[in-house]
């Protein structure tokens, strides 16, 4: 049972966020990004068991790496989840019908926003902790192409209904994973977009693909919704392109139903060929990756726990 929560508190850090909201619209960007940058740097040097996970799963995936590179590339982790924070607080103001190309540059989205615009089928739109994801959604919506994110609502319930009213303000629907898939069903029968974080721990009962040359557990769900209702997957990305507030907004990978057609395990076929995309993206710029979220928490059955038990 989860613990009762401090209404009190709650409000209190609420405040603190619209607080930091007004001051963040006072300033240019060059200060706002500077000061995210020290708040980074401060917060690897603080939060241990973050800086310890990070730099062990990047010692894991890069083993060729040398312990200065991984710690310069843990720290510019913590940077960018930091600016990844700045960054939604300006989205509504920046990413507009009429303003996106100043920030925006579009890679490889022709055959995905082609089906959205003709609406034969539905489609699934897969992308990772990487770069800055919440703009990957909400700019797609306001372009005019309406899409659903799965996510897991915040645990303070004021911030959290603050940033749903942020997130959806042009068209992009957030529904919560915890019994979201009667919704997701209907969405894809009726030949929308859903979108997913598919880089997270699906704990002991999860796929379990390669990930860095380990095995991750991954959800089933996502593959078993496109093979249920036979809509393709595109594996995608928000890069971020300076400290300007500009990304470059992409598909990597399509997957589409005749492809798996003939597998011999469908599912886990398309698991693992989206886990391995996300991967080639990360590969691209591994400083815009979280590293220290708990992405490889749970082991195959047989095999032992990570000996420092941060994995």
């Amino acid at each position: 049972m989860a613990k009762p929560r401090n209404k009190i508190v709650d409000y209190l850090a609420y405040l603190v966020l619209r607080t930091l909201t007004m001051f963040v619209h006072m300033y240019s960007w060059e200060s706002n990004y500077r000061t995210a940058r020290f708040l980074g740097d401060l917060l690897y040097k603080a939060v241990g068991r973050y800086r310890r996970r990070a730099l062990a799963h990047l010692k894991l995936s890069f083993p060729d790496w040398s312990r200065e590179r991984c710690e310069q590339v843990a720290q510019a982790s913590m940077r960018n989840f930091v600016y990844l924070g700045l960054e939604v607080l300006f989205t509504t103001r920046l990413i507009t019908p009429g303003s996106w190309r100043r920030h925006i540059t579009l890679e490889n989205q022709g055959e995905n926003l082609r089906l959205m615009l003709q609406r034969k089928c539905g489609m699934i739109y897969l992308t990772g902790h990487f770069g800055n994801w919440e703009v990957v959604g909400y700019t797609m919506a306001a372009l005019g192409f309406p899409n659903t994110a799965v996510a897991r609502p915040l645990d303070n319930p004021y911030i959290n209904r603050y940033m749903l009213g942020v997130r959806q303000t042009n068209g992009m629907t957030i529904v919560d994973k915890e019994g979201a898939t009667r919704d997701i069903d209907g969405l894809l029968d009726s030949k929308g977009a859903v979108c997913f974080i598919a880089d997270q721990d699906a704990g002991r009962r999860g796929c379990f693909v390669d990930f860095f040359g380990r095995k991750a557990s991954t959800y089933k769900s996502i593959a078993l919704l496109a093979m249920r209702h036979n809509v393709p997957i595109f594996v995608g990305y928000g890069r971020r392109l300076d400290e300007q507030y500009h990304f470059a907004l992409g598909v990597h990978r399509a997957i589409h139903p005749d492809q798996w057609a003939d597998k011999d395990d469908p599912m886990r076929w398309i698991t693992q060929e989206y886990t391995t995309a996300l991967e080639e993206i990360i590969r691209t710029a591994p400083e815009q990756y979280l590293w220290g979220h708990r992405r490889w928490k749970h082991r195959p059955p047989g095999e032992e726990p990570t000996p420092d038990g941060i994995a």
